[in-house]
């Protein structure tokens, strides 16, 4: 194991810079290709085309069943406004979704929100490392209603005049008129 970790460090790791958590998995998952697909001495195969001679036999595409839809659209509760959580982000959710919960999945860079029984796609939205809230085109309503008063308006609002501020010395400026100790 030991050995393993070795390898990677000098042969992946070393000289490579990353911008985000995101790209090294990109670059992580390419590299693994590679060394799969090559021929190593060490086990006297290419791990690749054992891993698929011997797996190619049992495994098999899964049927798109309601219930393995509901496994791969995990539930989340829409905040009071108006977003969903994952990984640590917020994305919008369009305000005509009236709902307190949705369905989310993520394929690749693109978040999918659905409604809550898979039956409307809501939004898509680009997942980036950015913490600062991803919205939708259709989150908020454009224009908010006016609420007009119920009863007639009669309070008079007025500023005053602001006040002339006295400096600390004038109470020793002598030259004024008025009262004066003596």
């Amino acid at each position: 194991m030991e050995r393993l970790i070795r390898f990677v460090k000098d042969n992946f790791l070393a000289g490579r810079t990353f911008n985000n958590v995101t790209d090294l998995n990109c670059e992580a998952l390419n590299w693994c290709s590679r060394q799969n697909s090559r021929y190593h001495a060490a086990v006297d195969c290419v791990p690749a085309e054992v891993h698929f001679r011997e797996c190619a036999m049992v495994a098999h595409r899964l049927e798109k069943t309601p219930e393995l839809l509901y496994f791969y659209y995990p539930l989340r509760k829409i905040s009071f406004d108006g977003f969903v959580n994952y990984e640590g982000r917020r994305f919008g959710v369009p305000y005509r979704y009236t709902k307190q919960l949705c369905r989310i999945c993520r394929d690749g860079f693109t978040l999918y929100i659905y409604s809550d029984d898979l039956s409307e796609k809501l939004a898509a939205h680009n997942v980036t490392w950015s913490k600062r809230d991803t919205f939708c085109s259709d989150q908020y309503v454009k224009v908010q209603p006016e609420e007009l008063p119920t009863a007639p308006v009669t309070t008079v609002i007025r500023q005053l005049e602001p006040r002339r501020r006295l400096s600390m010395f004038d109470k020793f400026n002598f030259s004024k008129g008025g009262d004066q100790d003596e």
